[in-house]
């Protein structure tokens, strides 16, 4: 159990809307000169966009080398690794948090020193460096106290931020000392949001020690607070703390009603994360009272929020397999000077060893290439992996008419209880692997497989008018091989029912992850599919009205009435019955046609 919020040295958060009206000014040219610099810095701080504050931070610190102005040229710096602290670039945050710090003990600022230390600690915060952290947590506290005049608001922070720290490995005590040293500053210097984390973090402290009652009351203290600032991240974090506090009293109602009241919250406010964490702790709350049914279900939802919470812009470059080639290259060439220099006698023999193996060499890249190619190709749609291959990043796509459709096996956690690991498992790859090669006669893309749920979208990366029909037909030769599979003699597998639903709609589609990537879709009509497909029936294709518009004069289609979806409201929905009319079909797709 724990919440811990890192506050940077400059801001508790960025200001788009007077980064705009700054930049307009600052595009036109309307200001004084000498207020340039100043006009950069707050760009620097306030800008959200990445690549837009990377460029003002670079001009700021090219204009302070050119005016000595050491006090901006420290701000940019330090902004700078901020920057990519947050991007995840360590290496370069600290790099330019020691040109900062350089800066701050040239011109003997300790208050600036003091904040270089903070920012740099909480680089190592993230980097979950325990060690590093609260060294330079207490450097920088010491360092500000050495000051002519203390810094009070960021004496403040750098306190919050060291007992966050402890709260992270568990120490409430050690935590508490530094957050009590914090409060009364936040409360006489009038600062909001410092006083509603600090609250915030006493109770957690609180709460990690068993003193439920005065958590509580810490936390509803910060709420308060939070609620009145619009701050709501935190208290769907406070909410999700509480609820832990009454699973550890054994009340699991008040408990559930703590994380649903998150859950809401959250995502009325569109909080992805928090969402994702909400639906994980409902799930944990219905498995301790015995409804796996449930607790089944909000773990998938915890998984699909979970899944789209990563940064589409965080892509990692693909290794250059250009550049390892040329490393090689060169060091065969210095092999070959020092086996010149000490025996030129073999020069020719060494020549020919190379030549055999330079061409072993390539022989080896053309192999290995072909193999990523092959292995990107089987993660990631071609169109998509042709362009992370020669960018190193894949832009997001908005696409205007997507088909989605979600399997799930019926009953599937019964069956899970029942099985061996090894027969579950068998079981699942037998029929995914048919589903693989299903999608793929109509060219459809699989997006991914969450437990035995399978999903998988038509219209995209190339985007088709006649996407609806052929995920239906699709989906009509899943449901015939499904049912077909009850019919042929034990292969030492499970056989299930499947549920099938399928909506249309717009999507943004994009790549995640740096060390695996994953092609993904994310959007209010993904979310509708999964509905469609929980509120089907065994051996039913379950469709939305989108989907219905699209497919109606194809397809036999039974009107279910208003569903009441969960999230969603009432929702028409209408089982596929078969084909309509199949030469209709055959000229729309050019495809075979599945009879059901």
């Amino acid at each position: 159990m724990g919440f811990f919020l890192i506050i940077s040295y400059s801001n508790f958060a960025q200001n788009q809307s007077l980064a705009d009206s700054l930049e307009l000014i600052f595009k036109k040219g309307d200001f004084d000169e000498k207020d340039r610099l100043n006009i950069l810095e707050v760009l620097a701080q306030n800008h959200t966009v990445y690549e837009k504050r990377i460029e003002f931070i670079d001009e700021l610190i090219e204009f302070s080398k050119d005016l000595d102005a050491n006090d901006y040229l420290w701000s940019g710096y330090l902004e700078k690794g901020n920057v990519l602290t947050k991007n995840g670039d360590l290496s370069l945050a600290l790099e330019s948090y020691l040109k900062a710090a350089d800066i701050a003990i040239e011109i003997k600022e300790n208050n600036l020193l003091g904040s270089t230390y903070t920012a740099i600690a909480g680089a190592y915060y993230n980097a979950h460096n325990h060690q590093n952290t609260v060294y330079y947590y207490q450097k920088a506290i010491e360092i500000f106290r050495q000051a002519k005049t203390l810094d009070s608001l960021n004496f403040a922070k750098t306190n919050l931020n060291l007992g966050d720290e402890y709260l992270r490995v568990n120490q409430p005590d050690s935590a508490l000392v530094y957050f009590l040293q914090s409060e009364p500053i936040f409360k006489s210097l009038q600062n909001e949001a410092g006083e509603a984390y600090n609250l915030g973090n006493i109770g957690i402290a609180y709460a990690q020690k068993g003193r439920h009652d005065l958590a509580e009351s810490y936390m509803n203290d910060a709420i308060v607070i939070h609620k009145a600032l619009q701050d709501y991240y935190p208290i769907c974090q406070y909410l999700l703390i509480k609820a832990d506090i009454y699973i550890a009293k054994g009340d699991y109602e008040t408990a559930s009603n703590f994380a649903h009241e998150s859950l809401v919250l959250a995502t009325e406010k569109g909080l992805k994360k928090q969402i994702s964490e909400a639906n994980l702790k409902l799930s944990d709350i219905y498995n301790l009272v015995g409804n796996t049914s449930d607790s089944y279900q909000y773990y998938k939802d915890h998984i699909a929020y979970r899944d789209s919470v990563f940064n589409l812009t965080s892509l990692q470059k693909m290794a250059d397999m250009r550049t390892n080639f040329e490393v090689a290259k060169k060091q065969s060439e210095v092999d070959l000077l020092n086996q010149q220099k000490t025996n030129q006698k073999v020069l020719i023999f060494t020549m020919v060893v190379i030549f055999v193996m330079t061409g072993l060499y390539y022989w080896n890249i053309s192999k290995e290439k072909k193999r990523s190619d092959k292995l990107l190709l089987n993660i990631l749609p071609a169109k998509t992996a042709e362009e992370l291959k020669k960018s190193g990043k894949v832009q997001a796509k908005k696409f205007d008419s997507v088909s989605v459709m979600f399997t799930d096996f019926q009953a599937f956690t019964r069956y899970s209880q029942q099985l061996s690991p090894e027969v579950l498992v068998k079981s699942v790859d037998y029929f995914f692997s048919k589903f693989d090669k299903i999608i793929d006669t109509y060219k459809l893309e699989k997006i991914k497989t969450i437990g035995d749920a399978y999903m998988c979208a038509g219209g995209l990366p190339n985007p088709s008018d006649d996407h609806a029909v052929k995920i239906i037909q699709a989906a009509f030769e899943i449901q015939q091989f499904v049912t077909a599979s009850k019919q042929l003699p034990d292969l030492n597998i499970a056989h299930f029912e499947i549920r099938i639903g399928i909506n249309t709609g717009p999507v943004v589609a994009g790549v995640v992850g740096k060390k695996k990537f994953a092609y993904d879709i994310w959007g209010d009509t993904v979310n509708v599919a999964a509905r469609m497909e929980s509120n089907s029936m065994a051996g039913m294709i379950n469709i939305s009205e989108n989907t219905f518009k699209l497919v109606e004069k194809y397809f036999d289609c039974e009107y279910r009435g208003e569903i009441d979806v969960k999230n969603k409201g009432m929702m028409k929905m209408y089982f596929v019955l078969g084909p309509k009319n199949l030469s209709k079909i055959k000229k729309q797709t050019g495809d075979k046609i599945v009879l059901c």
